[in-house]
């Protein structure tokens, strides 16, 4: 579409998205319906927001028209989000499709495939998961043995993955599965698979928070199109570092939930004479904890800026790390504010957000696994970013 000034764009964005947002949605995690499909389904706001915001294209609003999106450049996309989250809304769109598979869809998938699944990730009515991570081969991700044969009409798929994010809640899964056993990296296919098809089974893993988010999933002779191969045979581990790399920097740029701390403070530990909160130890490391935070975005659109030319940026391996030590630390901050409520579990005294508090603590601890251990990323820092022997 033809360029618009921007300012012209944030007045026009500001605008429509205050007449069209739910103001019941307002300030409520996106990522209670986008990682839900129950709660998603039951809620009548976010299903009209979902809508609306389908129906415009802002979903994914780089996107062609014709895979859901509206055309705009990368700088009117980012003017949306601006503007979403100055009226406290959220994106109704986002999900593992538009973050990271639709992305390697735009970048390896034949013309059919970006017809047959984009515009369904761009409406949310196809949700998918990520078939990567097997009992063997976690951070050593190219050692996965899901066997994958070629029938002639057909692919066999047969093994186990674990830790696969909604998966009993998911449409599709794309898959990585070994197509050659004689080559590790060289030997790895990239599949779309329907999780209805026979012979698949989502077993949910009930974690130490009381969710479960996570699966282990079974494939037993699941029988996939051979239309639903992404890409080329064993060019899989390639597309699957170019998949994770939208993936890591996606984690990366979902914004802290950075609803001030202090107040909080004020609220379970008081005040000293100037109104401060009265401890001085946790006030500086809630306001170190705010700097970091603001270092993060400044190195968010520092990397924004480097990576306007479409090449994969090694510093979002760093980014990641950083990104999991504010959560971490916020997560610990937020505990300590509340003392002996942020231990709640169930029942009184608690409120729902002392409840969230500590299972927000506990499921902080993951961040600096999923998506990439931290002792991954640091390699990967190390080797692509600094130069260093392997």
């Amino acid at each position: 579409m033809e360029p618009i000034d921007r300012e012209e764009f944030r007045q026009e964005a500001r605008a429509w998205l205050k007449a069209n947002f739910p103001p019941a949605l307002t300030n409520v995690p996106g990522l209670l319906f986008q990682g839900d499909a129950h709660a998603a389904a039951a809620n009548d706001d976010y299903q009209l927001w979902r809508q609306r915001m389908t129906d415009k294209g802002w979903g994914v609003p780089t996107w062609a028209p014709r895979y859901g999106g509206a055309g705009l450049t990368e700088a009117h996309g980012k003017i949306i989000g601006e503007e979403l989250a100055a009226i406290g809304g959220f994106n109704p769109i986002r999900s593992y499709g538009t973050m990271m598979l639709g992305p390697t869809l735009l970048e390896y998938g034949d013309e059919a495939q970006k017809l047959e699944h984009l515009p369904f990730i761009a409406s949310h009515e196809r949700r998918w998961c990520q078939g990567f991570s097997e009992p063997g081969a976690g951070s050593d991700l190219a050692a996965l043995q899901t066997k994958c044969i070629d029938m002639g009409d057909h692919w066999l798929v047969s093994g186990q993955k674990i830790w696969t994010s909604g998966a009993d809640q998911a449409d599709w899964c794309f898959v990585l599965v070994r197509t050659d056993t004689e080559r590790k990296q060289g030997g790895i296919s990239f599949l779309l698979v329907d999780m209805q098809s026979e012979g698949i089974e989502a077993r949910p893993i009930v974690l130490i928070s009381g969710s479960t988010h996570f699966c282990e999933v079974f494939f037993n002779d699941v029988k996939v199109p051979k239309g639903n191969l992404v890409g080329e045979v064993n060019q899989g581990w390639t597309i699957a570092k170019r998949l994770l790399q939208f993936e890591r920097n996606s984690l990366s740029e979902v914004k802290a939930d950075i609803t001030p701390l202090a107040p909080l403070a004020h609220d379970y530990l008081g005040t000293d004479a100037l109104g401060r909160v009265d401890s001085p130890d946790l006030r500086a490391r809630m306001v170190r904890n705010a700097m970091r935070h603001e270092a993060y975005m400044a190195t968010v659109r520092r990397l924004a800026a480097e990576g306007k030319n479409g090449g994969p940026s090694h510093g979002v391996s760093a980014l990641k790390n950083l990104w999991s030590g504010i959560i971490q630390e916020r997560a610990e901050l937020l505990v300590e504010i509340m003392g002996a409520y942020g231990l709640g579990w169930a029942g009184d005294p608690y409120s729902a957000a002392e409840k969230e508090a500590t299972r927000a603590w506990l499921h902080s601890k993951a961040f600096s696994i999923y998506g990439g251990s931290y002792e991954v990323q640091n390699n990967i820092t190390a080797k692509r970013t600094l130069g260093l022997p392997g």
